[in-house]
């Protein structure tokens, strides 16, 4: 048997070892961390277009506004929503009182300006016959002659001022210029109106368009030129085929949208206008990556994606580019390619180089 003391420094040996043994084990735990649970998907190109659809509403091709060219109060207006009107057709007419006043004083000072044109000529006749029998001077006859010049002046003058007359009292009326239907009414008779106030706005029938609000990206992401359908929302069965006839130059300071007017090629009866129509525009064709919206993070301020390395099982961040986006998907323009695994759910509690394990997979 070992003496009291030797089996007492052998036990504290023992006992040191075990404690060693467990802070390693301890230690190498701690090294060695769980990996986090992720999910993912692998980066594939699909090489179709993808169908975009917008709602908006059927105007006439060419609308215009129809005013007085000068002011007056409004003696009739009978125009009404909806109605047919034909080239040339009285639409309102203003008080006409001052106006036929001023072509009956026009009318008169031509009168007068006539006769005395009149008796200018007798006279300069007359010294011109004096002069050639060498009964008067030539001063006499210059003075004739300065006469009857001044006096057919006043009478261009006269005539200018009637012509003038007639006008404004052919402005009293308004007349429509070209065959069309009332989209918008003005004042009613009674009221006392501007010259270029709108009595009346008047859309032509020679063509429809299709008009609609469209986000810049979605202008950018369609094909150039590109064949839109539209149908009626409530009767999809009324279709017809158009072309994007004009884009605004500026976007609404509100919506931040662009307007954009589709001609509509031979558009049926049905489609009437202020009707609500539905647009459908394909996009360009080329190949695009699509992933969840899910997966897209921020990093330096710009979109990113967290890529998992299949041959170390680490996560590492990466800028990308994303040309669209909604609730439920992103398309990818830059920054990934076909074959790369992308995190879509845990993307909030990864670190750089962190160890991550596929949801599914072994551990």
């Amino acid at each position: 048997m070992l003496p009291g003391s030797t089996l007492t420094v052998a036990l504290a040996a023992v006992a040191s070892s075990l404690v060693l043994a467990a802070c390693e084990r301890e230690t190498e735990t701690a090294a060695a961390p769980t990996p986090r649970p992720v999910r993912t998907i692998t980066v594939v190109k699909r090489e179709t277009g993808t169908p975009l659809t917008f709602t908006g509403r059927i105007e006439a091709e060419d609308e215009v506004s129809v005013a007085f060219r000068i002011s007056g109060r409004l003696l009739a207006n009978d125009t009404k929503l909806g109605d047919r009107v034909k080239a040339g057709q009285v639409l309102a007419q203003l008080e006409s009182q001052n106006e036929m006043n001023g072509l009956r004083q026009a009318q008169a000072a031509l009168a007068a300006a006539q006769g005395q044109l009149t008796q200018a000529r007798n006279h300069f006749d007359r010294q011109q016959t004096l002069l050639a029998q060498g009964w008067t001077t030539q001063a006499n006859f210059d003075v004739a002659s300065k006469a009857q010049q001044t006096a057919q002046s006043q009478v261009d003058a006269a005539e200018a001022q009637l012509k003038s007359a007639h006008d404004l009292v052919s402005f009293t009326e308004l007349q429509a210029d070209a065959p069309g239907v009332i989209t918008a009414t003005g004042p009613r008779a009674g009221e006392v109106v501007q010259a270029g106030q709108m009595i009346a706005r008047i859309a032509r029938q020679d063509g429809r368009d299709a008009v609609f609000d469209v986000p810049a990206q979605l202008i950018r992401s369609a094909s150039p030129n590109p064949q839109i359908t539209v149908r009626l929302t409530d009767d999809p069965k009324v279709t017809a085929q158009g072309r994007i006839r004009e884009v605004a130059e500026q976007a609404n300071p509100v919506t931040r949208t662009f307007e954009v007017k589709v001609g509509l090629t031979d558009p049926p009866a049905a489609m009437r206008l202020g009707a609500t129509v539905v647009g459908q525009v394909q996009t360009n064709a080329g190949p695009m990556i699509e992933i969840p919206s899910t997966a897209l993070t921020r990093m330096n301020q710009q979109p990113a994606v967290w890529i998992v390395d299949p041959s170390t099982g680490t996560a590492s961040v990466r800028n990308v580019d994303v040309s669209r986006f909604d609730e439920a998907q992103a398309v990818i323009s830059q920054g990934l390619d076909t074959g790369e695994i992308v995190v879509t759910a845990g993307v909030q509690a990864l670190h750089p180089g962190q160890k991550v394990r596929v949801l599914g997979s072994g551990p």
